[in-house]
């Protein structure tokens, strides 16, 4: 925080009013760090309270129903597989 407002806070002669400077800056940048604040500013649809989370998982994920697969063919395994040995 120091750096961003280094030319500002050289420019105040007191220590006092100089600390209070960078401490309403501090403020400030905790305020707009704010995840409803971020939200809006990345223009995010929706912030969900940790609290709820897993239920709205949940609920998103039954409302996507199910989808069948079709069950995969055997593998064939050839025992005899020899790639990696060298021929004579």
């Amino acid at each position: 925080m120091r750096l961003g407002l280094r030319k500002e806070l050289e420019a105040i002669a007191d220590d006092d009013e100089r600390e209070e400077r960078v401490r309403q800056a501090t403020a400030s940048a905790q305020e707009n760090a704010k995840a409803l604040n971020a939200a809006q500013l990345f223009e995010i649809d929706d912030v969900i309270d940790p609290a709820d989370t897993r239920e709205l998982i949940a609920s998103t994920l039954s409302a996507a129903g199910v989808h069948e697969l079709d069950s995969p063919r055997p593998r064939f395994v050839d025992t005899w597989y020899t790639a990696s040995v060298p021929r004579r």
